[in-house]
């Protein structure tokens, strides 16, 4: 395939090759009106309508989906025993070969030899490769992370020489911000860029750490200071001078992808090399982030998806005590708990990706569609972080308890969720630690709130007035979901009560160490309303489409908001404790009390409508639904 030529898509027939189908870059439908604002949903509540669910994913998406999970399965999988042992080429060919189906150019532009895909689109293309977590990893840093930043940051001359090269694998990239000193702290670099005295070139010195696909790699994103203190960027080629890569790591997962420091020892970069400006470095490297965070929730739902699957088929081939296990009741609980959390996940990360796509197709005629995405990376960075956090959080609970379904089974190499466990530990490491990611949550909605941007300040002022008016008694509306609305409603308060009460108390300080403690807690609630209100919207889209609701959804969606809104509570507590004293604390905690209060349910009967669901089909049972 000529590398200048934008991949296409075709179904999979046997005996034939993939290939990505330029008509798959349709656009996201979505009866979405206005464009909603990064944040917004702690401060408004959009219709069904308005917001995008795997049920409106089509089928040009879907055939994406499944080109991508055909090619894992059937080229990836078998190979994972030479992948995990490193053997010599493996993993290069398979890029490689995904380079040749297009698999690698989502985020590149069709005139740079890419397939330029809509949000969703990308999505489900990351969703699909997590078969094998050292894939998924490989993948996001080429495809993503190793070359978003030329992308959006690149000269028209960079773009050309490398992006086609970066779509069709010949040239595999990689992002290399990390140090031994400088992990989340990326203002702690040391590698450093100095002129030379001719003025032609760049001296790089200095050694980067964790570099994901560092051993193969052919085109390194590299950070570095200039002058000291200016956070620059750089495109450094193997074989560079002066430039040499470590050995592989020896890693608790993943082994299959390839991790190594690199050391740089007067290596010249050419001087039309550096990426974007001078001191600029950190506007790539954290627009690279957030879509990263994203991508990286996308994979964590695909893993998910995978390991609900293989424990609900071996928890009916197992047998105990003359029965199966998924006759036992604790067996069904986990069962349904796992997917539960999945479709919560889910829920939020095609609503955000939704969201990117209607704020693309919000940009004016004539409008740089890359910089335009640029502001989308921008206005949802909060989602992004959320993806992140909630995505790495919640697999690591479905491969924890299919371990526990397994037994001993499960800790035996053998068998797949002693992997998939491993695999999922980095992921609340990566792409900013999840404590880094929620501080980073707080700290970017209250910028956005002094800013203007986000209402939080006006809203939590007509929060205290509703307050100081008491209780109203208003009879319920009768209508369907009105009470999992209510829920929903009340844990915006919530989260408005508790952030304003520490805005109050601890003003410009919030953001000190000291205080990180009272900031996760509000994070929490935050991520939670954001779940909660995903998962209603999606289940009430459902129903309006199919003119009644689906039991099992309706159960997870119901079981779901019962345990998030008990979790909201407690941190809500937790604030309130650490900001307010005495009689103030008593009228907060009042106050806390009477949005808290919900009907009680039967939380035991609602996971085992999910559980027989899943079973049934011993799959996810929400696929596109």
């Amino acid at each position: 395939m000529d590398s200048a030529s934008p991949p296409h898509f075709t179904a999979l027939a046997a005996g034939e090759s993939l290939y990505l189908r330029g008509s798959a870059m349709a656009t996201t439908t979505t009866s979405t009106s206005t464009v909603a604002r990064g944040g917004s949903f702690l401060v408004e509540s959009p219709r069904p309508a308005d917001v995008f669910t795997p049920a409106d994913i089509n089928d040009e998406q879907k055939l994406i989906a499944q080109t991508t999970e055909e090619f894992v399965t059937n080229e990836v999988v078998p190979l994972i025993p030479d992948l995990e042992a490193h053997k010599e080429g493996v993993m290069v060919s398979l890029v490689k070969k995904s380079g040749a189906l297009g698999l690698l150019g989502g985020a590149i532009p069709e005139e740079y030899g890419g397939a330029g895909l809509d949000k969703v689109s990308a999505t489900m293309l990351a969703e699909k490769t997590a078969a094998y977590g050292a894939f998924s990893v490989t993948h996001g840093g080429h495809a993503g992370i190793g070359t978003i930043p030329i992308v959006y940051f690149g000269t028209e001359a960079q773009k050309k020489k490398y992006l086609p090269k970066i779509a069709s694998a010949e040239l595999i990239s990689c992002y290399c911000l990390s140090e031994p000193q400088a992990g989340s702290d990326a203002q702690a670099l040391r590698t450093r860029a100095d002129l030379s005295p001719d003025g032609t070139k760049w001296i790089l010195n200095g050694q980067k750490m964790w570099i994901t696909n560092g051993h193969f790699a052919d085109l390194f994103v590299v950070f570095a200071k200039v002058d000291g203190d200016k956070i620059s960027c750089f495109l450094v080629e193997k074989g560079t001078p002066g430039f040499s890569i470590g050995a592989e790591e020896k890693k608790m997962g993943i082994k299959g992808s390839s991790t190594t420091a690199l050391f740089f020892e007067n290596s010249p970069i050419p001087k039309e090399n550096l990426l974007h400006e001078i001191g600029r470095g950190h506007i790539v490297a954290f627009n690279t982030l957030n879509a990263g965070r994203f991508s990286l929730g996308a994979y964590c739902l695909g893993g998910a998806k995978r390991t609900i699957e293989v424990s609900a088929k071996y928890a009916k081939e197992r047998t105990a005590f003359g029965k199966q296990l998924a006759d036992f009741g604790l067996i069904r609980q986990k069962l349904a708990e796992m997917t539960i959390r999945t479709f919560a996940l889910e829920a939020m990360i095609y609503r955000s990706a939704g969201m990117a796509d209607a704020f693309m197709a919000s940009a004016e005629p004539g409008a740089d569609k890359t910089q335009h995405m640029m502001k989308a990376l921008e206005e949802y960075a909060v989602e992004s972080s959320i993806s992140k956090v909630y995505g790495s959080e919640a697999l690591d609970f479905v491969v924890d308890e299919a371990v526990q379904i397994y037994g001993g089974y499960g800790y035996h190499e053998d068998y797949p969720v002693a992997r998939a466990y491993r695999d999922s530990r980095i992921n609340r490491i990566f792409e900013g630690t999840n404590e880094i990611n929620r501080m980073l949550i707080i700290q970017m909605l209250m910028k956005r709130a002094m800013g203007g941007t986000l209402p939080l300040i006006p809203k939590a002022m007509k929060l205290m007035e509703e307050i100081l008016a008491g209780p109203s008694f208003e009879e319920a509306s009768g209508e369907q979901f009105a009470e999992e609305q209510r829920i929903v409603a009340n844990a915006k308060k919530v989260f408005l009560l508790a952030a304003g009460s520490a805005v109050q108390k601890l003003r410009d300080k919030l953001a000190d160490a000291d205080n990180q403690e009272i900031v996760a807690a509000l994070a929490n609630v935050a991520m939670d309303v954001y779940a909660m209100e995903s998962s209603l919207l999606r289940l009430e889209k459902s129903a309006a489409r199919r003119g009644q609701a689906d039991a099992a959804m309706t159960a997870a969606v119901q079981a779901f908001l019962g345990s998030a809104a008990d979790r909201i509570e407690l941190e809500a507590r937790t604030v309130l404790g650490a900001v307010a004293e005495g009689d103030l604390l008593r009228t907060q905690l009042l106050a806390l009390k009477r949005f808290s209060k919900r009907e009680p349910g039967n939380p035991i009967a609602l996971r085992r409508v999910v559980a027989a669901a899943v079973l049934a089909g011993d799959r996810y049972p929400f696929e596109y639904k």
